[in-house]
């Protein structure tokens, strides 16, 4: 397979059009399945496409200083959500198939250099490399494979893996001798669905054995074997993770950088900014927008801002009178004016306006209907009317008291929350006892239901709605918060699921967003995007086209030209 020309001379940010272009060759069936001439020997397969840096004559060495959201509150990669597990330990994992991280789309191959799909679409088999080995220098095989994914598909009691939906329709996994593993489907999804769902950089491989060993819970595991690029050395909690050059990657002459430290700092805050303008960084993720700014204004540095695969909303407890009244829970929704809540926080980074569907998807209603809808106005007085008599006609014309609202700690939440109060009070006559909380309190109160409000953030693995409408607001969705159902709702997901038609698909998704409409199981605030800024001479990292954070996170392509 010829490699991939990553030369680019796009626009700082990535449009809306040309992104879905880019991301359709992905994940729209334009995908290696298998490489020509399955009759050359093995060796010559597992070379047929080798990864390099996208400009000509990398440099090897060098320290790369990676500044990234804050220290991971546990170390299980495939029970996290967060950047502070993925953007710390990614570096050190591989995954079966790969996002290429040139253009953070086209799936490449990885662990597996081919893989063919039953004409069925209900077989997915994969050859494994042959000769890769743990950092604990155990072989690389088959049964790996299928005990990580077992895992992810049906996690032990007690452990909860945001990505289980993805793989719903996956009845059996084989392995098939030691380098060959097979996924048998009970039904066929769209075969660009599945792709991306196996390539998501969620989708660490770890060893059986390290599994077995904790009992398959690795959230008190700093350091589990991988076969990543780059192995760890030390780790100062709140501080730095330092990691080296593997000398046995299977992926010659990757990794380029002789070392990675990984430092901890609060998205968009101004240590962060400051850390990287002053010079104790070469690249920093999660910038604040006036940091990008002078980043892009400095010479010897530059900066993108690019499509995240976040939405920020606030979560309304359904088994708490009276949240589990659909009209009450629209009423909040149609009292928030997005406008406004964007404004607010626009110096910390540039959100945007949308409801239940990625707005910038193909799936999305457009913006010019949005803006149309009451709840995304510019004016906001219809929306409120509306929202007004839809409390009295529940009942509650005369507002709300004590409402417990738990707001995640980080500044644009905080910001949100103070507003999200100030409209409710005004608008509907609620009040709100605000309730700060940290990172790893914050899951464990929304997960446990400790709240009447919850405003944070969640993250989706695909852009595709068969991964969110489950996962989000799926009534057994591992980030469905409110405890929300619907079953009309469920019924209309399953045949998203199971439609390999995209223009049945759209039609289905839009009526998916109608239900999310008139009976929201959450109050979208806004859409991500993120910014990161870094020195020039960071070389093989570029996230303008990328779709969210989490499947670029290896720095295996990145290389310093000093």
């Amino acid at each position: 397979m010829a490699e991939l020309s990553a030369s680019r001379s796009d626009p700082e940010t990535v449009g809306r059009r040309a992104f879905l272009r880019r991301l359709a060759v992905a994940a729209g069936g334009a995908v290696v399945e298998s490489f020509p001439g399955r009759s050359r020997a093995r060796a010559a397969a597992e070379q047929a496409f080798q990864l390099r840096a996208p400009e000509p004559d990398p440099k090897r060495g060098g320290t790369l200083r990676y500044g990234v959201a804050s220290s991971p509150a546990h170390f299980d990669i495939h029970q996290s959500g967060t950047v502070a597990n993925i953007g710390a330990q990614g570096p050190m994992y591989d995954n079966l198939i790969r996002r290429d991280p040139r253009d953070g789309q086209t799936i490449i191959p990885d662990l597996a250099y081919r893989w063919d799909i039953a004409p069925d679409g209900k077989g997915y088999t994969f050859h494994l490399r042959s000769g890769v080995r743990f950092h604990d220098g155990a072989d690389f095989t088959a049964e790996d494979v299928k005990a990580t994914f077992s895992r992810i598909i049906w996690p032990p009691t007690g452990i909860v893996i945001p990505r289980t939906p993805l793989f719903s329709a996956v009845s059996e996994i084989r392995a098939l001798g030691p380098h060959k593993v097979e996924f048998r489907l009970k039904e066929p999804r769209p075969r660009g669905f599945m792709l991306s769902a196996f390539a998501s950089g969620w989708n660490v491989i770890v060893r059986k054995k390290t599994l077995e060993e904790n009992d398959y819970n690795l959230r008190q595991t700093p350091n589990y074997p991988g076969t990543g690029p780059f192995r760890h050395v030390s780790r100062k909690k709140d501080e730095v993770w330092l990691m080296e050059r593997n000398p046995h990657y299977w992926n010659t002459p990757l990794p380029y950088l002789d070392r990675l430290a990984v430092y901890n700092f609060a998205p968009f805050s101004p240590e962060l900014g400051a850390a990287l303008l002053g010079g104790k960084l070469d690249y920093a993720r999660i910038v604040d927008t006036a940091t990008l700014r002078r980043a892009q204004e400095q010479p010897g540095m530059t900066g993108a801002t690019y499509y995240q695969s976040v939405v920020d909303a606030v979560w309304v407890n359904t088994r708490h009178k009276p949240f589990g009244d659909p009209r009450v829970r629209r009423a909040l929704h149609l009292a928030l004016d997005r406008h406004a809540l964007i404004d607010v926080v626009k110096e910390a980074a540039p959100y945007l306006l949308g409801g239940f569907v990625y707005p910038f998807s193909e799936w999305a209603t457009p913006r010019n209907e949005m803006v149309q809808r009451l709840g995304y106005q510019q004016d906001p007085k219809p929306a409120v009317e509306e929202a007004r008599r839809l409390m009295a006609a529940a009942g509650y014309a005369a507002g709300l008291r004590n409402v417990d609202f738990v707001v995640r700690e980080g500044a644009s939440w905080k910001l949100w929350a103070v507003a999200i109060q100030a409209m409710l009070k005004e608008a509907l006559d609620i009040e709100t006892k605000l309730r700060t909380v940290q990172i790893s309190a914050f899951f464990e109160e929304t997960q446990g239901g400790n709240f009447d409000l919850s405003i944070g953030a969640i993250v989706s693995t695909l852009i595709d709605p068969s991964d969110y409408f489950n996962a989000w607001y799926g009534t057994d969705g591992p980030q469905n918060y409110s405890k929300w159902h619907d079953p009309a709702f469920q019924k209309l997901v399953t045949q998203i699921d199971r439609e390999l038609d995209d223009r049945r698909r759209r039609a289905l998704v839009r009526q998916g967003e109608a239900i999310l409409e008139h009976d929201p199981p959450f109050l979208p605030v806004a859409w991500e995007q993120l910014s990161d800024a870094w020195y020039t001479s960071v070389k093989g990292q570029q996230p303008r086209h990328i779709f969210g954070i989490y499947d670029v996170a290896r720095w295996d392509v990145a290389w310093l030209d000093k």
